[in-house]
């Protein structure tokens, strides 16, 4: 019997560049420097050229990536950061961690996004009781943009600050655009599953201002301008030489597992529209798609996962519940004036497919088969 097609293997992508791993891991624990050496700058200045920013700056994880962005740009308490409630619960949680208050607004359907109408109509009309919005973090989720055309005008009109949460978007772009290159900063997580993962935890924090990069750099390391001086109060955040050097390789493979990706995504949405059942992925005009996760959205979810089970298909669910209907922030963070509603019914309904460059085209097949029997 076929093992099941599995939603993600990390494993899998190891072994697709075991040699190249291997010999970068030898490397640096052959060199004696394992913290903020040559391979975390080659790795920097690799990644920021690859994005279009003058500026990257590897840490420990994409939270505190997210969390050294906010930092870097002076947010914190006082203030309100608006952003989605349809995400990974780290991009709440970051925010909530610089001591700034967190404002959950609703997302496009279909898309996963920021909704841009119910942003505009919050920094017109900022709800009362809150502080003053300082901040919006637009979340690129699944590999696809938020609709950035219609935020950043509206984050410059406003005088607010636009941070791109790209923990699923690597190589992901806006009418040619490189995501992570167009608001004032964005971060990046690298852990195992993403497009661009490490072989452990790792983040970045990308930005083409060169004084906000200089300030994020030392807020890494304690605050650190000169060594052991903490000219402001930072973290421990560091990206290692083992992981930078792994990153490297994964980032000269990155263009080829993200067109592997899309091949499969088209593949997909073949097979959807001959089903008829369940809409493909609908796209961003304009953006191209790295497909981190395929997601549709099911009435009957557990069924449809139950029946792609008995298919030999692996799903996940990204995200079971918005993160305002989590028991940690349920009934204590504030919503946007349409209560998140769009969030609430794709909770309930996303499914996500098998989707990694080392799926083999039999497995693929596999899951289109076992789509056609839904």
């Amino acid at each position: 019997m076929n093992a099941p097609v599995k939603p993600a293997d990390p494993g899998a992508a190891y072994r697709a560049h075991q040699a190249e791993i291997d010999a970068a891991v030898a490397r640096v624990l052959a060199s004696g420097w394992y913290i903020l050496g040559a391979e975390g700058k080659a790795f920097e200045a690799a990644f920021a050229a690859f994005l279009g920013t003058g500026h990257a700056i590897g840490c420990a994880n994409g939270t505190d990536a997210l969390v050294l962005a906010l930092r870097g740009l002076g947010i914190g308490p006082g203030m309100t950061v608006a952003t989605v409630s349809h995400t990974a619960v780290a991009t709440v949680a970051a925010i909530e961690m610089v001591g700034a208050t967190p404002l959950l607004l609703d997302i496009e359907p279909g898309l996963y996004t920021l909704d841009p109408g119910e942003l505009a109509s919050v920094l017109a009309a900022p709800p009362a009781g809150l502080p003053p919005i300082r901040a919006v973090v637009a979340v690129h989720l699944y590999g696809q943009a938020a609709d950035l055309d219609a935020i950043l005008p509206l984050c410059r009109a406003h005088s607010v600050a636009l941070i791109e949460d790209c923990a699923q978007a690597h190589g992901a772009t806006l009418h040619g655009r490189m995501l992570g290159g167009i608001g004032d900063v964005a971060s990046f997580s690298f852990y195992p599953t993403k497009n661009l993962g490490a072989l452990g935890d790792g983040g970045a924090v990308a930005t083409s201002d060169a004084a906000l990069a200089t300030r994020i750099a030392a807020l890494r390391q304690y605050g650190w301008h000169t060594h052991y001086i903490s000219d402001e109060a930072g973290m421990n955040s560091r990206l290692d030489e083992i992981q930078a050097a792994i990153l490297g390789v994964r980032l000269r493979h990155l263009a080829a597992d993200t067109a592997r990706r899309q091949a499969i995504a088209s593949r997909y949405d073949a097979a959807l529209r001959d089903l008829g059942r369940i809409a493909p992925v609908q796209r961003r005009d304009g953006a191209a798609h790295v497909f981190h996760q395929y997601v549709i959205e099911v009435a009957e979810r557990e069924a449809v996962r139950a029946a792609m089970k008995e298919s030999g298909v692996g799903t996940l669910i990204h995200y079971p519940m918005a993160v305002h209907q989590q028991p940690a922030y349920r009934d204590r963070v504030a919503l946007g004036p349409r209560g998140c509603k769009v969030s609430e019914q794709a909770a309930a309904r996303v499914l996500s497919l098998p989707i990694h460059p080392e799926l083999t085209d039999a497995e693929v097949e596999r899951v289109e088969k076992a789509l056609a029997r839904l």
